[in-house]
């Protein structure tokens, strides 16, 4: 387990290499980073000239990405083109905001999936699961931005004109009140529950189908011929192959939720990372997007050990030479 895992770490370090290098060559080519700066009239070509050469943008891009690389190794992100803020100061601010939103999404999405795919297995056919089936699809099938604005619609302008108690639909807390956990936990109802509906029709479609495999197996069997109370089999037996399923898509999508969750961001105003991806591309401005490419490129790198790790706790059949 330990060789493979370090055979694993060794590979990264070229991979990421890679990641970084097409990253920066796509960034380059999908415009020019000071164009918002020619459309100030304060600022002459001359003006742009000197900012180009202050941030190496008059360079050729190979030179570049090796100014690039070479401060990045060296704990320098960059600065922003436009904010003047430093990147890591800006990545290390915004990622709490993302992380508290994923994991609220994720703590909805499990519970919910969980319970509604199991059950819609182990009574296949019936009622329940051609509903809870039917609202999957239709889960899958709706747009997430869609599904945002008729809940903002819903629970935000039509509560308000009702007289009801009516939810935020920006930012992570009211201003005149300030910060506080029951603060951001009311600001965070409306953007978790859009971006945990989505994820919890596809988790229900695979739990439901990986649970189905399992209880129909020979060791399901036995574990009920020999009188294990139905709910001791499905917990203790199915569904703790059903949690490799689990894993592996939780280990898939987490390292992309937590680089940035850009639709739901920025439609709630939620100061987290996919809206600073969103502003930084459409200024173009590089540092913060490499430094957001580079973090997410991490993260699937982490996430991919930890599954890993956990198959091979989770079932002891698994084993990496």
């Amino acid at each position: 387990m330990t060789a493979y895992l370090v055979r694993r770490l060794i590979q990264v370090v070229p991979l990421l290499l890679i990641i970084s290098l097409i990253g920066f060559v796509i960034i380059q080519a999908t415009g020019d980073p000071l164009a918002a700066f020619t459309m100030d009239a304060s600022l002459t070509s001359d003006d742009i000239a000197r900012l180009r050469h202050k941030y190496g943008l008059d360079k050729p891009v190979p030179i570049q990405y090796l100014n690039w690389f070479k401060n990045m190794l060296a704990g320098d992100w960059g600065t922003s083109y436009h904010t003047r803020e430093k990147v890591v100061d800006m990545v290390f601010e915004r990622f709490p905001n993302t992380l508290v939103l994923v994991v609220i999404s994720y703590i909805l999405t499990l519970s919910s999936a969980t319970m509604l795919g199991t059950i819609s297995a182990v009574r296949q056919y019936s009622i329940l699961d051609h509903v809870v089936t039917g609202l999957s699809f239709i889960g899958i099938a709706t747009p997430s931005f869609w599904l945002g604005l008729m809940l903002i619609v819903i629970f935000s302008v039509r509560f308000k004109e009702a007289g009801l108690p009516y939810l935020p639909v920006g930012g992570m807390y009211d201003h005149r009140v300030g910060s506080s956990v029951p603060q951001v936990l009311w600001h965070v109802i409306l953007p978790a529950f859009t971006l945990s509906s989505v994820m919890t029709a596809r988790y229900i479609r695979y739990i439901r189908s990986a649970m189905l495999e399992q209880i129909h197996l020979d060791y399901v069997r036995t574990a009920r011929s020999k009188g294990l109370p139905e709910r001791t089999v499905l917990l203790r037996h199915a569904f703790k192959n059903v949690l490799l399923s689990v894993i592996t898509l939780v280990g898939l999508d987490l390292p992309f939720l937590l680089s940035g969750t850009i639709v739901i961001e920025s439609m709630f105003a939620w100061p987290g990372m996919g809206r600073l991806f969103w502003s930084s591309a459409e200024r173009t401005d590089i540092p913060p997007l490499m430094a957001l490419l580079l973090f997410a490129a991490i993260l699937t790198v982490l996430s991919t050990f930890v599954v890993d790790i956990l198959y091979a706790a989770v079932d002891p059949r698994i084993r990496y030479q």
